[in-house]
């Protein structure tokens, strides 16, 4: 009669120390992460927000167990050691269990007899979530506890949303910096129809280099023929040098050293490229070496800064919003129809 309870009541508190050790495994994925995971149609991550909806509840039944587990010691205890020592055991019980139940080498087999059962126990609680409505739930630890890094959409996200710690620039400058190497020479040329240029054979008299300067632009690139045949690049400000009374040609006065880049290449390469060959312009091409437009080193810059450098050759904010305008009528008859 005496041995049964006390063997009842110590595995009361077994029970009771390895229940109360364990922790739920709570995703360390931002919100935003999630989100924008599940948005791409990742089941992995929809299922990782389903199961940390959970967690909640399963806190909150740990909670119930361990409560009715705590009443049966105490009728075992009570049972087993008299009600005057069967009291003060409970008490003691009540108030060291958490302490004993996290224990290092307690708490590693709470948390393994935990991990060997979760799938059980997300189904059972997931099964009956409607249940815990009214039994209510417990508040996880706060994102910005469980909060890491894992994209770098995630980190833009994050940079976005800070207050107070970064200026506009600042922020633009660090977002900038993380999408660079992502973004394409495509994304930040001079388009084909807004390419100033010069035919290798014109002359440079006082009307063409007036004609010239006011285009805006310390360099243009010289054609043979169409400007699918780029043959040298004009630098403007040596043409100052130049005898106005001895016109010259664009090919003699051009540099003939010519570099390309493709479109899809990176602008990390393009920089590469521009501090490699120190030059300041490269003509763009496509896979069949068509010239699709050009790109120079104030693009990338301006790319990687994230605002633009305005300097006294600049005629135009922004190049490509000019291509967009299609201000040279590019394909544009009277009886046009686009299919």
């Amino acid at each position: 009669m005496f041995s049964l309870p006390v063997i009842l009541w110590c595995l009361s508190i077994l029970i009771l120390i390895l229940l109360a050790g364990f922790k739920p495994r709570q995703s360390t994925v931002s919100r935003y992460e999630k989100d924008r995971r599940v948005a791409a149609g990742d089941s992995e991550t929809k299922w990782l927000a389903h199961r940390d909806l959970l967690i909640g509840h399963i806190l909150r039944l740990q909670q119930i167990i361990v409560a009715i587990l705590i009443i049966i010691s105490v009728n075992f205890s009570v049972m087993a050691f008299g009600i005057w020592l069967g009291i003060v055991l409970s008490v003691i019980v009540a108030l060291e269990y958490q302490a004993v139940a996290h224990l290092a080498r307690l708490q590693k087999i709470s948390q393994r007899l935990y991990v060997s059962l979760e799938e059980r126990v997300l189904k059972f609680v997931d099964r009956f979530s409607g249940l815990f409505k009214y039994l209510g739930t417990v508040q996880t630890d706060s994102e910005e506890e469980l909060r890491s890094l894992d994209s770098r959409e995630d980190l833009q996200h994050l940079i976005d949303q800070s207050v107070g710690i970064l200026t506009p620039n600042e922020k633009k400058l660090i977002v900038n910096g993380l999408s660079f190497s992502d973004r394409s020479v495509e994304s930040v040329m001079t388009p084909r129809s807004v390419i100033d240029s010069i035919k290798k054979s014109e002359f440079l008299g006082p009307l063409m280099l007036d004609e010239l300067h006011k285009t805006g632009h310390s360099r243009l690139p010289v054609y043979d023929g169409d400007i699918d045949h780029i043959v040298g690049i004009l630098h403007l400000q040596s043409l100052l040098t130049l005898d106005i009374k001895r016109s010259v040609t664009a090919e003699k006065a051009m540099e003939s050293q010519v570099f390309y880049i493709r479109s899809d290449q990176t602008l990390q390469h393009a920089l590469a490229a521009f501090l490699r060959t120190r030059h300041h312009l490269f003509m763009v091409v496509n896979e069949f070496r068509e010239t699709v437009g050009l790109i120079t080193l104030e693009d990338v810059m301006e790319a990687l800064l994230g605002h633009r450098i305005i300097d006294e050759f600049d005629a135009h904010d922004d190049l490509r919003a000019v291509a967009l305008r299609n201000i040279h009528g590019n394909n544009h008859p009277e009886n046009r129809q686009d299919v």
